[in-house]
């Protein structure tokens, strides 16, 4: 028998003995294959050994699942006959051909008209969601209907909790904000107000902007991203602990028992913190105005009532149900979407909030043409 040739790669021996015998000596384990470009190295070695060899593992001094991935890869996931090995290395490629590892799909060539699937692809999805809120929809319309016949058997207490969590706990925020703004709004106008001399009409001005317009979409915003997002992550654990699986085999409605009463508590908080954040930001806009152009708050009081109208504070009111009901159902909706999963968790409360502030500016603007059309 001539003499082995010895191949010395990166810490891998390969001796082979007449083009039939691969012996393999050294450490096979994540220590030594962790280090720089041994991986590569070895992987290289073992493809130069003919595919009539025999492998003779007995003279590796450690061996585990990191090693033996590698060359089980090598051998295209399957021993070859005539292998010899120690017993623990025979039990862990044992392991390995009980479990075996996918290979890597290869990368798709990016398409010129991905774009266009990427457009459909959402369209499809966003299809599917208003399909969705539809039936929800359809099915608060019921629900009402079967509230209204039978009002004692409403969830009275449910809908009382939900009102204090979503309008109560909500007006320290949005009278902060709306003070703010009110502030910001009153002092940026006064400014160019005080440029021509018109000083006086900052009351028009800001009572109609905050009253019709910045008021409700204001605390429209704030609830959506206070409560909107709460309502749906409720509802999101409730289905990762299995919750309402367990309400569908009681046979209790999620429409009853979950969505009827955070739309009904939401339409009825969302006008009442309207009004609350106009009020705030009237008060900042107040005492910006005699802080900027020296208008005392008595006067403003006294011109206020002739600038905003009865008819600005309805249109208020009106949008602000409108986006309480929308702001309900949409996180409803989405948090009945959730999968059992804490990922799907956080995806779907992301999705409803920016669902429900989309929604809430599209809303308005349809109320802004519809109300110009009635000269309102």
């Amino acid at each position: 028998m001539p003499d082995p040739v010895s191949v010395n790669s990166a810490a891998l021996q390969t001796v082979v003995s007449d083009g039939a015998i691969c012996r393999l000596l050294g450490d096979w384990n994540v220590q030594q294959l962790s280090m720089r470009g041994v991986v590569l190295a070895r992987r290289q070695a073992l493809a130069q050994v003919k595919s009539t060899a025999r492998w003779d593992l007995s003279g590796i001094q450690t061996l585990d699942a990191v090693g033996a991935q590698l060359l089980w890869q090598a051998w295209g996931q399957c021993i070859p006959p005539g292998t010899v090995l120690t017993p623990s290395q025979q039990a862990l490629l044992d392991v390995l051909a009980q479990h075996p590892i996918d290979a890597a799909p290869a990368p798709q060539a990016l398409q010129w008209y991905g774009w266009i699937i990427a457009i459909g692809h959402g369209c499809y999805v966003a299809a599917n969601h208003g399909r969705e809120l539809l039936l929800l929809l359809g099915g608060l319309v019921v629900n009402l209907g079967q509230l209204l016949a039978r009002p004692s058997r409403g969830p009275w207490r449910e809908i009382s909790a939900q009102i204090f969590r979503v309008g109560a706990q909500a007006l320290g925020i949005t009278a902060l904000v709306g003070f703010l703004i009110g502030i910001v709004l009153s002092y940026l106008s006064a400014q160019q107000l005080a440029v021509f001399g018109a000083g006086q009409f900052i009351v028009k001005l800001l009572g109609v902007a905050t009253v019709r317009e910045l008021g409700p979409v204001l605390a429209a915003i704030l609830v959506a991203g206070r409560s909107g997002s709460s309502i749906t992550a409720q509802i999101g654990v409730m289905r990762v602990t299995q919750e309402l699986d367990a309400m569908q085999v009681m046979g209790i409605s999620h429409g009853q028992r979950l969505i009827m009463p955070r739309v009904i508590a939401l339409a009825i908080a969302m006008p009442l913190l309207v009004l609350w954040t106009d009020a705030i930001a009237l008060l900042g806009g107040m005492l910006a105005a005699k802080w900027q152009l020296g208008l005392s708050m008595t006067w403003f009081f006294d011109r206020l009532p002739d600038a905003i109208g009865l008819t600005n504070y309805w249109i208020s009111v009106i949008k602000g149900v409108t986006f309480g009901g929308w702001i309900a159902l949409a996180a409803c909706h989405f948090g009945l979407q959730i999968e059992p999963n804490t990922e799907s968790l956080g995806r779907g409360t992301t999705a409803s909030v920016v669902t429900s502030i989309t929604g809430v500016i599209l809303i308005d603007a349809l109320y802004a043409i519809l109300f110009n059309e009635m000269n309102l």
